[in-house]
């Protein structure tokens, strides 16, 4: 068995959608005769925090190097879960933190990390590095290692450096620093996977050394153990149509529109008060609580807060309908592939692009995002179909294409060319 060093500073028992991924590569690697070895950071301030993630590798035996790391999410160590600020507070941190530091304030992390990596290295025998990013400081740690060690790095985008659509420049300076890193970045790795085709397009449009067969695109996806229930557990089912979102709201990804749809509906059918039930899985600040309140849809919602892995795909199979909000076609949102593994029908409030076709491929209805009376009108023709037992989620050869255990041994395919 081959063994594979992974970079990654978001990995649990940090919660929230970043680490998913990353953790169910290292999950499935054994499967296909690579071992990781995982590099991460040691206990830190996040907004999510979920042991039970942790326990799916422990039989693994998969070995965990936790390092300090100089970042801002040091200064709440101690607090372990930070509650999540206002979106007004927290663009605003982000902005800042953007116009200081370049590419990442994880960039703190890249000093701590190399040291613990180079004893690792030197004293292990390994045969890959694999480093994920955001934060893009993990693609340079990865850069540093491959350079030093002589080994072969394969790098994973699970969203956009450059062109990530909530990443900001306040100069053009800092963009081109960024892109000159990048650039030294791509032409360091042996191996680029990406998680969709639109983040493909974008690197090859930009880097003309890159080839079409340089960048391979391997999507997100869902766990098939995830979807599993144990026996005697009791799903969370209800009497109504229940319409589930996951996750967390931030920059144009906001909950406004489709309350004010859900709104609409019951003020145009009296009939479907109290007959449609909107339940939020992930942290939901006090802003958008006020726009329920403001709207009087507090019988209607329901806001579980944030709740481990297991518990939220509970609710994903005890829903009707799984809802999905984006403004952009650049990112590649890990919760709709989760969504089509719970096998139910998907409303999109997206744009025109890949995620869009990607919902319809799935048997999934799409309206604009903020197109309040599109949105009304599609969830009243969901009841409808709720009523006629009609609701259907996507078709099995579809579910199948994002099996991370299919998945894993893509990127394990690749790991091996570069080795054999």
């Amino acid at each position: 068995m081959r063994k594979v060093l992974v970079i990654a500073y978001y990995f649990p028992p940090m919660g929230l959608s970043g680490v998913q991924r990353t953790l169910k590569f290292v999950k499935y690697f054994p499967q296909f005769q690579w071992m990781p070895t995982v590099l991460t950071v040691r206990s830190t301030g996040y907004f999510a925090k979920d042991e039970s993630l942790l326990k799916e590798i422990v039989p693994l035996g998969v070995e965990i190097v936790r390092t300090g790391s100089f970042d801002p999410n040091r200064l709440f160590q101690k607090q372990e879960v930070v509650k999540m600020p206002t979106e007004r507070t927290r663009k605003l941190l982000s902005r800042i933190s953007d116009s200081i530091f370049v590419p990442d304030n994880k960039f703190g992390w890249k000093g701590p990390a190399l040291k613990a990596a180079s004893a690792l290295l030197q004293k292990h025998k390994f045969d890959a590095i694999f480093a994920t990013a955001p934060p893009q400081t993990d693609f340079l740690i990865g850069k540093a290692l491959k350079e030093k060690f002589r080994l072969p790095l394969m790098i994973d985008y699970r969203d956009s450096w450059l062109d990530y659509p909530f990443k900001f420049y306040p100069t053009p300076l800092h963009k081109y620093a960024n892109y000159r890193l990048e650039k030294g970045v791509l032409r360091s790795a042996d191996a680029v996977i990406v998680t969709s085709r639109r983040t493909k397009e974008l690197l090859l449009r930009r880097y003309k050394f890159l080839t079409y067969n340089d960048v391979q695109i391997i999507s997100q996806g869902f766990d098939p153990e995830d979807m599993k229930v144990a026996s005697g557990v009791k799903l969370p089912r209800i009497d109504k149509m229940r319409i589930t979102y996951s996750g967390v709201f931030y920059e144009d990804r906001t909950p406004e529109y489709f309350l004010e749809a859900l709104h609409l509906v019951h003020k145009n059918n009296a009939k479907l008060r109290g007959r449609i039930e909107a339940c939020f899985i992930g942290a939901f600040r006090d802003e958008h609580l006020k726009i329920v309140n403001r709207l009087g849809l507090q019988n209607s919602v329901n806001i579980r807060g944030y709740l481990d892995h297991v518990e939220c795909v509970h609710y994903l199979l005890a829903s009707d309908v799984l809802w999905v909000m984006m403004g952009d076609d650049k990112s590649s949102p890990g919760k709709i592939f989760e969504y089509i593994g719970a096998k139910k029908k998907i409303l999109g409030c997206v744009p025109e692009g890949m995620m869009r076709s990607t919902i319809e491929e799935a048997g999934g209805v799409c309206v604009g995002p903020r197109d309040v009376p599109k949105i009304a009108e599609a969830i009243i023709r969901l009841h409808e179909q709720y009523e006629r037992r009609q609701l259907r989620g996507p078709k099995q050869e579809i579910v199948d294409k994002y099996n991370r255990i299919t998945l894993a041994g893509e990127a394990a395919k690749t790991l091996s060319a570069l080795t054999d």
